[in-house]
């Protein structure tokens, strides 16, 4: 089939993601990649991409995301992705010239309602869509959140044929179509033999994903204070500075530092904990204020693999406290390990057959009755905190104090 594969630009995690299927889905079909932003720097080297507008946050001199800015910032893109515009123009062109039969989007706005617009059946894969299309562990604090959340996504994403959703930890999925799969494990990753430091050495890998506005002061000073040698990645910074390390980015040398580290302080995207998770390296997770990175901070402490803290307010004694339970971390990891790229992988296929099939009857509805909008079904229940299954799981959800 001629696929266009849409991915969100904002990030690297997406394009991660992408990169653990692309090869096999080219050796299979004629695949255009739709990518703006970071996505875009990291996937157009490797594959036929076509660059596309794209949102994302803004931020304040504290670090954190200015609403004021954001809105600024995104109003001409949400314009043109809501109303038409010059990119929503040049996706509708692409697809034509191309002949698209299918759209498969990583979180990438254009490309859903393009789709949608000309009647292409889409196929969702990426891991926000378990806030919109699952039933996750909502924490009571960040229910309210959640549901504004997956009313937007639905509302500016609709609901495709099939949901593949890709995550660090399972859920209930709240409509038919939607299969959940661990995270993606890309070769790099799986090429790698993870190194254990149990006797205190070694060294605590930091990242982070938008590290010119993140890497603030307080949190430079806590790094330093430490008294073992810290490699960061994602700021502007380059070059050995006391027992800071910054480096420059690099897949491979990520991987094998990622590999080689004792524990991991970064943002709390779900690609890299799924990754540090493969290795069995705790992470301290410094999430932004988006919801799903709040969530994915939430439930790296419920599954005992590691500690959520204030990227605004980090301190040394903080770092102190999450290594203190280190080995308790370190023991939950191999309950928690996943690849789920093989099944993705035959989930993608399976879609794609699915799809194929139902093409022809498609294409005589829509001439017998004529192209109609997909109408958004109304939000499922999501729930809180359920019940874990047994009493030795829920001892195993309690992080130590």
């Amino acid at each position: 089939m001629r696929i266009a594969y849409g991915v969100m630009g904002y990030g690297r995690g997406h394009a991660m993601r992408t990169s653990a299927v692309l090869p096999e889905l080219l050796a299979e079909h004629e695949v255009t990649v739709f990518a703006g932003g970071d996505a875009y720097e990291v996937l157009a080297p490797l594959y036929p991409t076509v660059r596309i507008p794209t949102i994302g946050y803004v931020y304040n001199d504290h670090g954190g995301h200015s609403a004021p800015q954001t809105l600024r910032r995104n109003f001409a893109p949400m314009t043109d992705l809501m109303f038409g515009g010059g990119g929503s123009e040049l996706v509708e062109r692409e697809f034509k010239a191309r002949g698209i039969e299918l759209v498969i989007s990583d979180s990438e706005a254009w490309t859903h309602r393009a789709a949608r617009r000309l009647g292409l059946p889409r196929i969702s894969f990426d891991h926000v869509g378990i806030i919109a299309y699952c039933k996750p562990h909502f924490p009571p604090e960040l229910w309210l959140l959640g549901r504004r959340d997956a009313i937007g996504y639905r509302t500016l994403m609709g609901v495709p044929e099939r949901i593949l959703i890709a995550s660090f930890y399972p859920a209930e999925a709240a409509y038919p179509g939607v299969q959940v799969v661990g995270p993606m494990l890309r070769d790099e990753v799986l090429r790698v033999q993870p190194t254990t430091r149990d006797d205190g050495g070694g060294f605590l890998l930091a990242y982070f994903n938008k590290g010119e506005h993140q890497y603030l002061p307080h949190i430079d000073r806590a790094l330093r204070l430490l008294d073992f040698p810290v490699v960061v990645y994602g700021t502007p910074f380059r070059g050995q500075i006391e027992n800071l390390d910054f480096r420059a980015p690099s897949n491979a040398g990520f991987v094998r530092d990622l590999a080689d580290c004792k524990a991991v302080l970064s943002t709390a995207g779900n690609q890299l904990i799924g990754e540090a998770i493969h290795f069995g390296k705790p992470i301290l997770a410094l999430p932004e204020e988006a919801f799903e990175q709040r969530l994915n901070a939430h439930m790296i402490e419920r599954m005992g693999v590691g500690m959520r803290g204030d990227r605004l307010q980090l301190n040394p004694s903080d770092i102190d406290r999450f290594l203190g339970n280190y080995d308790w971390y370190r023991g939950n990891m191999r309950e928690h390990a996943r690849d789920g790229r093989a099944e993705a992988r035959a989930t993608l296929r399976r879609f794609i057959e699915e799809i194929r099939r139902e093409q022809p009857l498609r294409a005589a509805t829509k001439k017998r009755w004529g192209h109609t909008s997909v109408k958004v079904p109304e939000p499922p229940q999501v729930e809180t905190e359920p019940t874990p299954k047994s009493r030795a799981s829920q001892r195993r959800m309690v992080a130590p104090t």
